[in-house]
């Protein structure tokens, strides 16, 4: 485990997210050499992050984690979702994630999906008709774990088998609201439960408006099914104008309250009218209805892998799974190589996640990629 990983780790714990100055400070020295002028006391505005010391452990026990089913994702790994680049100063220092789902390649076909949290019946019937439309035309559905429209969005997705992803405001190991606990769990089953927010941590009110530009940064576009005139989901639409992502909403009744947020983006912010699902996909790149591409179709061809990454894919079951020491052993490589191995492999779409380690993704198996 590299010095730079378990400080990324431990800053998850010292500065809230999107802290420019730590970013700036982090990208100028590096992650482990901005955590030792803050232990010890470095001169500058150091000082205030000193305050919180005593709330990041010594040792960051990431092996413990994982044996809890959480992981840390950092910049320039193979999970990494690069579009969080793109927010430049207040991108993530490092992601906790819970989930069978590989973030990055879930998200690179995906819509993020937002809304009132005390949505209408119409608005929750229309969330879950167009994730589930939406998923099973091979895209991911991003969304807050909220309840209404995020909640709507989340079911609507798995109801069509498709993955869905929930960037939370707290810790992946108590997820907020309590209520959503199985909903949770049955996201991390195929997809993501995620945060910025290290296990242990409680949700804020700012935490969620600091969340909501990671939802809108981690997917193609942003649809905002339902919001009144003062909604967070406003928030997020906010961020993804701001990073000149594809903006959408559904029109709603003039004489609903909830509605007036999305009937004024369509207005003011010349956000796209979506009604259904082949209005996003049509807004967001043509698809051919009739021969949707498969959601789980690699990144690379398979003769583009190098000789390490085919020999750990050639390791891989198909059906079950096996440990990574196990895939090491069978594809004669270092546990180190296959580790990074089974990364890029999971990242390119070839390789999933499973309850007993890792095997090759479904649809591969049944085509015999190997």
């Amino acid at each position: 485990m590299t010095s730079d990983r378990l400080a990324r780790a431990r800053l998850t714990y010292l500065a809230e997210p999107a802290d420019e100055a730590l970013n700036a400070l982090v990208k100028d020295v590096g992650a482990a050499r901005a955590m030792e002028m803050i232990e010890s006391g470095s001169p500058g505005q150091t000082a205030r992050w000193r305050q919180r010391l005593a709330d990041v452990p010594d040792t960051v026990d990431l092996t413990e984690h994982a044996r809890n089913g959480i992981r840390l994702v950092c910049p320039g790994d193979p999970e990494w979702p690069s579009r969080l680049d793109d927010l430049g100063e207040q991108a993530p220092y490092a992601l906790w994630v819970r989930g069978n789902g590989d973030l990055r390649f879930a998200c690179l076909r995906s819509v993020a999906m937002v809304g009132a949290r005390a949505a209408t019946s119409y608005g929750c019937y229309v969330a879950s008709e167009i994730a589930s439309s939406l998923a099973a035309r091979g895209w991911a559905i991003v969304s807050g774990g909220a309840y209404g429209i995020d909640a709507a969005a989340h079911r609507g997705a798995l109801g069509a088998g498709g993955v869905t992803v929930a960037v939370l405001a707290c810790g992946v190991d108590h997820p907020y609201p309590a209520g959503h606990i199985e909903l949770m769990k049955a996201i991390a089953a195929d997809g993501v439960v995620m945060s910025e927010w290290p296990p242990g941590c409680n949700a804020t009110r700012l935490r969620f408006l600091t969340r909501n530009r990671v939802i809108a940064a981690l997917a193609t576009g942003t649809l905002v099914v339902e919001a009144g005139r003062r909604s967070g989901a406003l928030n997020t639409a906010r961020h993804a104008r701001d990073l000149e992502r594809p903006l959408m909403a559904v029109p709603g009744p003039v004489t609903s309250e909830q509605s007036v947020g999305t009937n004024m983006l369509l207005r003011d912010w010349q956000a796209a009218v979506v009604t259904k699902a082949a209005d996003v996909t049509a807004f967001l790149g043509p698809l051919d209805p009739e021969n949707p591409p498969d959601p789980v179709q690699p990144v690379l061809p398979w003769d583009e892998l190098d000789p390490s990454l085919k020999a750990v894919l050639d390791a891989l079951p198909a059906r079950g799974g096996a440990s990574t020491e196990q895939v090491a052993a069978a594809a004669g490589v270092a546990f180190g190589t296959a580790l990074k191995c089974l990364g890029g492999l999971a990242a390119g779409g070839f390789a999933q996640r499973c309850p007993e380690g890792w095997r090759i993704r479904r649809a591969h198996a049944a085509e015999g990629v190997k």
